[in-house]
């Protein structure tokens, strides 16, 4: 049985497919029901953050288009009209139920700056203290690549992981995590409990079910482990299934539950470095490098470095990589991307004579690197 009552603090992702019809406009009645439901849950005391889709989709009904844009301008215009449309929208159905809402508009350096990500938290907690929903999207109007978190499903368990949520419950097109993909297989079976996740987790991930949306399973999986690693849980749930918010908080067994009994959450400036910063480039390590790092928590020393891309300062973040190319850390570098290809592969000791000057032996410490 699960037990979800004490929970106070509920971040809610909706996904397009949730939100809107088969031609992707905008569905009022599905949103009028979500909305009823997170209005119980702050009549109740608890307090609500939504994490939106929509826009392009509310944007296509005000300007009358008949299918998704294609082009990135067109998108972001899009975006910013239907924007409007959507918070006026919750407004209006909020309102009924006697109830103010708040717009926040984020992108990934909302959460990579320290203090933009200070003045964040602030204002979540002030909205809180004011009984208001705060609305969240990303800033799609003027979001490009370089600050793009790319999907809502990361941006709600950043947020939930900011806020320190009891719960992250994504609403999608699907019931949860099945064993393999349920509209290929009919054998496939649904995952109530996550405790963990393992690769053979990360096998069982396939796309969405809706063309519609731009988080597939994995962007669940990911977002799940960025709420896990703060301590907290996340439920993946069918948002189209009648009160799934309220009966799922209420202790029905809906959806997938994701936890962590097995390892110790990250401490607030460790689950930064990992998941809410950007990283400024790639470190490529030799295995006994990463075998240093993973399994001894070892500084990174000049010595196992095989290559640098990328261009970034000393104080940035950046990813290490091994050999095959695939990330399995990050940190706080102590040399400038321009310095590390110059000492890489040898002693510490030689740092000095190649750049008559050395601050540290380690490029990374393992004070300021975290292994995913």
């Amino acid at each position: 049985m699960r037990k979800f009552k004490e929970m106070n603090r509920v971040v809610v992702k909706v996904g397009t497919s949730t939100l809107t019809n088969e031609n992707g406009m905008l569905n009022q009645v599905k949103i009028s029901h979500l909305v009823t439901q997170l209005a119980t849950l702050m009549h109740g005391g608890k307090e609500v953050v939504l994490v939106t889709s929509g826009a392009i989709g509310a944007g296509m009904g005000v300007l009358g288009l008949t299918k998704r844009p294609e082009t990135i301008p067109q998108k972001q215009a899009c975006a910013a009209v239907g924007q409007v449309y959507l918070i006026d929208l919750y407004q209006q159905l909020l309102a009924q139920h006697g109830l103010y809402c708040a717009q926040m508009l984020l992108n990934h350096d909302d959460f990579t700056n320290r203090e933009r990500l200070l003045n964040m938290t602030n204002t979540f907690h002030a909205l809180f203290e004011q009984k208001v929903m705060p609305i969240i999207n990303e800033n799609d109007a003027v979001s490009v690549d370089e600050i793009k978190i790319g999907d809502n499903d990361t941006l709600g368990g950043l947020v939930a992981s900011v806020v320190r949520a009891d719960m992250y419950m994504i609403l999608s097109d699907i019931n949860g995590l099945y064993t393999a993909n349920p509209q290929t297989n009919a054998d496939a079976k649904l995952l109530s409990h996550i405790d963990g996740l393992t690769d053979e987790i990360y096998q069982m991930a396939s796309g969405s079910g809706s063309a519609l949306g731009t988080g597939g399973m994995i962007t669940k999986l990911h977002a799940a482990k960025i709420v896990i690693k703060s301590g907290g849980q996340m439920l993946l749930l069918n948002g189209s299934q009648h009160n799934a918010v309220l009966d799922s908080l209420a202790g029905k067994e809906l959806g997938t539950l994701f936890v962590d009994t097995k390892e110790k959450p990250l401490h607030a400036r460790e689950h930064w470095i990992a998941y809410r910063s950007k990283a400024k480039g790639f470190i490529c390590v030799d295995d006994g490098a990463k075998d240093a790092l993973m399994k001894h928590r070892k500084s990174l020393l000049p010595k196992g470095v095989l290559s640098v891309e990328g261009e970034f300062l000393v104080g940035e973040i950046v990813e290490v990589v091994d050999e095959q190319g695939t990330a399995f850390a990050k940190g706080i570098v102590q040399y400038s991307s321009q310095d590390i290809q110059l000492i890489k592969g040898v002693h510490s000791q030689a740092i000095t004579d190649i750049l008559h000057e050395k601050h540290f032996d380690e490029i990374i410490h393992a004070n300021n690197l975290v292994i995913f």
